[in-house]
């Protein structure tokens, strides 16, 4: 049965994440790279930086229905630390921590083979997410030449997707001409957008007992999408491609077949102006961003700047 909201009553209360707070997500800095955090036991998680200026914040997918990992099978222990993790965690143990302490004690901890236990571990720690391992098998053996992987246990996709969801992305910086508090009725709005930003990478990796990969994800910004926040504007939305230039990427709506017209006033209230980059999103299984493009491929992420315009009547006089 897979786990739900919660796990078995064991005695070791650090099971679900390694006693480290899950789903940390990287600082951002000034340098060439963010601090980074973990996720897990020992996944650490690196961030090139999102630009000089301007705001970030978590990447949202395109696909409203992908989810990043719940859980995984992580390297935790060689066979002489698992039994001493298991008589240590389960010594007095009631039902069903003792048997599942038999089981093991039965399988001699696999000790004098070659391999590494490895134990379940969780993107963060508020289990309110199904986990797809089996209580009975919260550490699974696995050999050097692994015959038959368990489908969780942690491979670069898997890191891919924790990457995925650790990266942070800078939003769009866009000016509006009329400005956002001067908007007119049938008067097309102007976007201008410079970002002083390239493309973003997210490395994660785990470097341990002799257990080394990594995966890093690769966005790059390819499009400016703008939503009027109002069916009363024609069009309701336009899409701009992005130009990169020496300055970072641009767009100015000037010429552009499409910009925004509202065709009702905002009243008292105001409408709520969208501005999304969408980024096109690839992972490799390394380190290196510059390594080639590998499948299955990640949805395409979506960074988000939202603001409050005022859209106005003009008063004409007929003589």
């Amino acid at each position: 049965m897979a786990m739900g909201t919660s796990g078995p009553a064991y005695a070791d209360d650090t099971r679900g994440n390694g006693g480290t707070t899950g789903g940390t997500q990287p600082d951002q800095d000034s340098g060439a790279n963010s601090g980074g955090g973990t996720i897990g036991a020992h996944i650490r998680i690196s961030q090139s930086k999102t630009g000089s200026s301007g705001s970030s914040s978590n990447a949202t997918s395109s696909n409203a229905n992908w989810q990043p990992p719940v859980c995984w099978y992580e390297p935790m222990y060689t066979p002489e630390e698992y039994e001493k993790f298991i008589k240590d965690a389960y010594g007095g143990a009631q039902e069903p921590a003792a048997d599942y302490a038999k089981k093991r004690d039965e399988q001699k901890y696999h000790k004098g083979d070659d391999g590494l236990w490895w134990q379940v571990k969780f993107r963060n720690d508020n289990y309110t997410t199904a986990c797809p391992v089996t209580t009975d098998n919260w550490e699974i053996f696995v050999p050097p030449a692994d015959p038959q992987p368990d489908p969780n246990k942690l491979t670069p996709e898997i890191l891919s997707e924790l990457a995925y969801n650790s990266t942070k992305l800078p939003t769009p910086p866009v000016l509006l001409s009329p400005s956002a508090d001067r908007l007119i009725v049938n008067l097309g709005t102007r976007v201008k957008f410079a970002g002083d930003f390239d493309r973003v990478w997210t490395t994660a990796s785990i470097d341990y007992k002799g257990v080394a990969m990594a995966a890093t994800t690769v966005a790059t910004p390819v499009a400016l999408r703008v939503d009027a926040g109002t069916a009363d504007a024609d069009p309701q939305t336009c899409t701009y491609d992005l130009v990169k230039g020496d300055g970072g990427y641009t767009v100015d709506s000037k010429d552009a077949g499409c910009n925004v017209t509202y065709r009702r006033s905002s009243g008292t209230g105001t409408y709520p102006f969208k501005a999304s980059i969408t980024w096109k999103v690839t992972w490799t299984d390394s380190a290196d961003p510059d390594g080639p493009a590998r499948q299955p491929a990640l949805p395409d992420g979506l960074s988000t700047f939202e603001q409050n315009v005022t859209v106005k009547e003009i008063q004409s006089v007929n003589r």
